[in-house]
């Protein structure tokens, strides 16, 4: 598939990266409801478009990052009603399986091929595209769009029918909830006992121990940063999307959940997941 020119809806802490390195190998026209969002990556390659319709007029590839399963069902309705000979369309964003399966079907009987995406590493795997891709649709779509998964991250793995995407990343979310909280927990026993954060990285995160969120998220902690990487209220809504996905009780996940929505009862919604530690310092 020959591939000139992509449109890219949704230019955020994750969306604005990723267009970016896009820009280094195809013309990108980029949407954001903020327009000042958009217009802050405007470059040569990279087009801002005040509109949907066109951002995706004259696209060969539509890729969609956006905040909550709502927003990606008002995206996609403006992008079936629209003009576009694009036969792709990749959503990166964490959103449902059943409304991954929802834009499937619409997208085919208009002859677009929608591919759920949804991607983990955060911020800094998007600026260093060093994301990981997960995605559910058509094999055959998927394999076509390599060569755009590759310039975004280092791993990307076919999942199978649409929403596996979505499942998949349901599991990472998983994983993540527990490893945020373990992160948190270790780091008040270091600080009640005095131990640095550097010691404790050297001593333990290259064991069995080691994880991302303590090697990225701990050292963010450790320097009492909490700006987003990837906001507590995107995590809440993924957790959310994980429960209404399953009949299993995962008791980590939903303490895990009643702790963020602890802090974002407090106002601290827009901060990010590694300031989780908050709770944790303030039921000292």
């Amino acid at each position: 598939m020959e591939i000139h020119t992509i449109a890219f809806i949704g230019t955020g802490v994750m969306g604005a990266p990723m267009a970016k390195h896009f820009s280094h190998h195809y013309t990108v026209n980029v949407y954001n409801r903020t327009l000042s969002k958009a217009k802050a990556i405007e470059s040569g390659s990279i087009r801002v478009c005040e509109s949907i319709s066109r951002c995706i007029e004259d696209a060969d590839v539509i890729c969609t990052m956006v905040g909550y399963p709502a927003d990606v069902q008002e995206v996609y309705a403006q992008i079936f009603n629209g003009q576009t000979n694009a036969k792709v369309a990749i959503d990166f964003t964490t959103s449902s399986p059943d409304l991954a399966q929802t834009l499937y079907t619409r997208g085919a009987s208009k002859g677009i091929s929608v591919l759920d995406a949804p991607v983990s590493g955060g911020d800094i795997g998007a600026q260093n595209a060093t994301l990981t891709i997960m995605v559910g649709g058509d094999r055959t779509t998927f394999d076509a769009m390599i060569p755009l998964f590759d310039i975004l991250g280092k791993a990307k793995t076919y999942c199978g029918p649409c929403g596996s995407g979505q499942h998949m990343k349901a599991i990472n979310q998983i994983l993540v909830a527990g490893n945020i909280a373990a992160t948190c927990e270790a780091m008040k026993y270091a600080k009640d006992h005095e131990i640095d954060f550097d010691t404790m990285l050297q001593a333990v995160g290259g064991g069995a121990a080691g994880s991302w969120q303590l090697s990225n998220n701990g050292l963010k902690i450790d320097r009492h940063d909490d700006r987003p990487g990837f906001y507590i209220k995107h995590f809440i809504k993924d957790m959310h999307i994980v429960l209404d996905n399953t009949k299993t009780q995962l008791p980590i996940l939903e303490q895990v959940l009643t702790m963020y929505e602890y802090l974002a009862d407090q106002g601290k919604q827009d901060l990010g997941t590694q300031a989780l530690m908050q709770w944790y310092d303030q039921k000292h």
